[in-house]
């Protein structure tokens, strides 16, 4: 009975695919998939022949098998339609599917040549799990592709379900075949019945179709591809078991613990090594595909690692560093950004290599004039422009960790320059490398002076909001100068008492020539309009600084005679905000030490404590900035205000400050005697 039911239902079915294919004879499209599909639906319909009239043992009905499986890839193959990007892999994936199928028929084949036993039983095994092996690598494409049909191409996934469907049950006679099972007749009748269902299935979604290509992208290519491979993987294990099962004798279990270990753990090296990930990206991307990257998931993870803080809230700086190594498989990254004429070292990402020397001014200069990726590489090695070679400071070549120099240009100024560190795949950049991180590295100079521009309207904001602010301050402190010296002249005028009258008047004095002087100080950062600079005792001033500070932290001076231009008040002034600001970042028995020394030209004053220290990030972009502090209840004007003062008496201001190691503030004056012989 259940013979005559597995001859009929394979027989209608192959009627029906018959039928559909001779309808779709009659109705020529031209296009290649629709060939493939007529071919398809014709080789569909010989193998249900065969299994009705024949059996479904016999090789030709293998052979048959194995020839539809074939014709139905490369239909399906037809209807991923290769982009511009030149996507090659899924290409080879079908390829290895349908060598799967071929070797299954080759297997029948050798099934037929006369082997003994334990050899014939070896062969159908392995023809049994090629078999199922090319079933579920088909389930898999078949996901794939219903995947990248869309929804209005309802035709396409009806087809693409159908063939799901048909190869499910391919899969459920082969696992009963495999295991043994004794009800694999009941399993083919089933097949039978589903192949009528499918062909049903195959004439609506003809009727639905229209355009027969699809396109299948680089993510989707490169899963369909680990999906295969993991499938074959795990196929070729469970065949190499089989062997030993019946080749290695008493020590089958032994072998077979073996086999199993070994591709475990080859699967584990291979997902936990970054390198031999990194070699096979690379490989797989040189070989099947004609571009090395997919731009638009770069762009796209580009643009979000940009906009995007990351965990931790990420510094934009920082994030350009990521964004731009994320492009080349890069571990790591530094950013040098403009530090007057030279760069600076700004923010880094999984650096972890030290950098350090003297910034020359030639990078920036070369980067500017040539806006090219400079490689490193060729660089040590010689090999590279002359201007390349030149332009690179030592520090640079001997860190071998670098790797390639991207500079960011924004409207043709310098926004700073990014050293990638080297990918685990060591390689030399090409054209792909080159036009990929020029472009990005314009994106990403864009943010950052952008960031920079809003960084700057932010401070004019604030101090637009400290100068009305203060000019409130000024205007009260004004009227109570008035009030005081007013009230000064009545007691003058009026006092009885000649002691109380001096007393009153002495003090009423004194308030005002402070509330003036304070009224001055606040009204400008700078010296008196025409008040020329005169010679300073700077010794003095620093013991004096010093001697009012004693009583709050302990202070060591060491000074020596000299004589510089300036104005005492404002040095004052100046000293006493940097000492204070040592104090704050001391330990109550870390002592401050005051030195005064005469270098060429220059009177040098050193405030030196030996505190938390700072960044050299810090001290580059936001020491001086005005109101930003690294205190909490800090208001972020001192520092900027000492510079302004000092540049105001011609002088300038150097900072060496280290973490938890101190800080170092040196005042640059110009000396009284050098300015005499000038003049």
């Amino acid at each position: 009975m259940t013979a005559t039911l597995i001859l009929w239902s394979h027989a209608l079915a192959a009627l029906l695919f018959g039928a559909l294919a001779l309808g779709q004879i009659r109705r020529p499209s031209g296009r290649w998939p629709h060939a493939m599909f007529v071919v398809a639906l014709a080789t569909t319909s010989l193998w249900l022949l065969a299994v009705a009239g024949i059996d479904s043992h016999d090789v030709a009905t293998r052979i048959a098998g194995s020839v539809r499986d074939v014709a139905w890839l490369s239909f399906m193959l037809a209807l991923v339609r290769r982009d511009r990007a030149g996507n090659y892999s899924i290409g080879a994936v079908y390829l290895v599917v349908m060598a799967l199928a071929g070797a299954a028929a080759l297997l029948a084949i050798v099934e037929q040549v006369g082997l003994d036993g334990d050899a014939l039983v070896a062969v159908a095994s392995a023809r049994t799990v090629f078999r199922m092996m090319g079933a579920v690598s088909s389930l898999v494409l078949v996901h794939h592709l219903y995947q990248a049909a869309p929804a209005s191409r309802g035709g396409i996934r009806l087809v693409v379900l159908a063939l799901a469907v048909m190869w499910s049950a391919d899969l459920l006679v082969s696992s009963a075949v495999y295991g043994e099972a004794h009800w694999i007749p009941i399993a083919i009748l089933v097949r039978g019945v589903v192949m009528i269902g499918v062909a049903m299935l195959l004439v609506i979604g003809v009727h639905r179709s229209g355009d027969w290509t699809l396109a299948l992208s680089r993510p989707t290519a490169i899963r369909a591809l680990s999906a295969v491979a993991l499938i074959l993987y795990a196929g070729m294990t469970a065949l190499a078991t089989l062997i030993a099962a019946s080749y290695a004798g008493p020590y089958a279990r032994a072998a077979q613990t073996a086999i199993v270990f070994g591709a475990t753990a080859a699967v584990l090296t291979l997902l936990s090594t970054p390198w031999l990930r990194a070699w096979t990206r690379v490989k797989v991307a040189k070989h099947l595909f004609r571009h090395r990257y997919d731009y638009r998931a770069e762009w796209q993870r580009f643009t979000d690692t940009l906009g995007k803080p990351g965990v931790g809230a990420e510094s934009l700086d920082t994030r350009v560093v990521k964004s731009i190594a994320d492009l080349t498989d890069s571990p790591g990254g530094l950013l040098l950004v403009p530090d007057g004429a030279s760069l600076g070292i700004g923010a880094t990402w999984n650096w972890v290599w030290t950098v350090d020397g003297p910034y020359e001014e030639t990078l920036a200069r070369h980067l500017v004039n040539d806006a090219r990726i400079i490689e490193l590489d060729p660089v040590r090695a010689g090999t590279a422009p002359a201007d390349d070679v030149a332009s690179v400071p030592v520090w640079l070549r001997d860190c071998m960790a670098a790797w390639a120099i991207v500079p960011l240009l924004h409207g043709g100024v310098l926004v700073g320059a990014i050293v990638l560190a080297r990918p685990p795949v060591d390689r030399a950049l090409d054209w792909e490398d080159f036009d990929l991180l020029r472009v990005a590295g314009r994106q990403a100079a864009s943010y950052l002076a952008e960031d920079r521009a809003h960084a700057a309207l932010a401070d004019a904001a604030r101090f637009d909001e400290f100068n009305r602010r203060f000019a409130f301050i000024l205007h009260d402190i004004k009227n109570l100068v008035s009030q005081l010296t007013l009230v000064a002249r009545n007691a003058e005028r009026h006092a009885d008492n000649p002691d109380f009258r001096v007393d009153m008047v002495a003090t009423l004095k004194d308030s005002s020539d402070r509330m003036n002087a304070l009224l001055a100080r606040l009204s400008q950062h700078g010296p008196v309009r025409g008040e020329p600079l005169q010679p300073l005792d700077v010794a003095a001033i620093v013991e004096r600084v010093a001697a009012v500070r004693q009583t709050q932290h302990p202070i060591v001076t060491r000074s020596r005679s000299a004589c510089a231009l300036g104005h005492a008040a404002r040095l004052e002034q100046v000293l006493g905000q940097l000492v204070q600001n040592a104090v704050e970042a001391s330990g109550a028995e870390d002592p401050i030490l005051l030195t005064v020394e005469t270098i060429g030209d220059r009177v040098a004053i050193d405030v030196v404590d030996h505190g938390c220290g700072m960044t050299p990030g810090f001290v580059r972009d936001q020491l001086f900035r005005p109101f930003v502090s690294s205190k909490a209840a800090g208001f972020g004007i001192g520092a900027f205000e000492a510079r302004q003062l000092v540049h105001a008496m011609g002088g300038s201001i150097e900072v060496a400050s280290r973490e938890d190691e101190g800080t170092r503030f040196r005042i640059l004056l110009k000396a009284a005697a050098s300015l005499e012989v000038a003049a």
